[in-house]
């Protein structure tokens, strides 16, 4: 699906791509050439600290992170007005859960690439007055040439995501 995505993004038939990887009604999959998972990727997040469980887990989003890398480096190759693709191209990846074995929903590890904006960096937000995700949004909307000063439940613009 990604390499479909790209190829969207590539040709100019789209510049929006939305996928989501079904984490609930996915059933046990191939995790490698040789073996399986035990469970879904579901049941494997709820791992209760399940060493077994937590190793395919582990492994799962290692080759995930491995395809995303893929992605991104073949936009980074690619031209396009005499820039990188992924220079122009706002790539979010993320989860609705910081902990999904205890459902935890703050400190949601998100990654963003591209864009033009600065990277390398780790940005971390305080716990106990967490900065919404939809400021991240609001941000990216922004970047996009929508002139919006709100976006769902948004208090302001991200920082520390200035332009390279």
């Amino acid at each position: 699906m990604l390499s479909m995505a790209q190829l969207a993004i590539e040709s100019d038939t789209s510049r929006i791509v939305t996928l989501m990887a079904d984490a609930f009604y996915t059933p046990a999959y191939r995790l490698n050439h040789a073996q399986n998972t035990t469970e879904s990727y579901h049941g494997l997040s709820h791992h209760g600290q399940n060493e077994t469980k937590v190793k395919q887990l582990e492994a799962t989003d290692r080759q995930q992170m491995d395809t995303l890398a893929h992605l991104l480096t073949n936009l980074a190759a690619r031209r396009e007005n005499g820039a990188r693709l992924l220079d122009s191209t706002m790539v979010l990846y993320g989860s609705n859960m910081g902990d999904a074995n205890i459902h935890d929903n703050t400190n949601l590890p998100i990654l963003l690439a591209g864009g033009g904006f600065q990277h390398g960096q780790h940005l971390a937000f305080r716990r106990d007055h967490n900065t919404p995700l939809s400021n991240l949004y609001l941000t990216l909307l922004q970047r996009l040439g929508i002139e919006t000063t709100a976006f769902a439940s948004s208090t302001s613009t991200l920082t520390g995501l200035d332009a390279a």
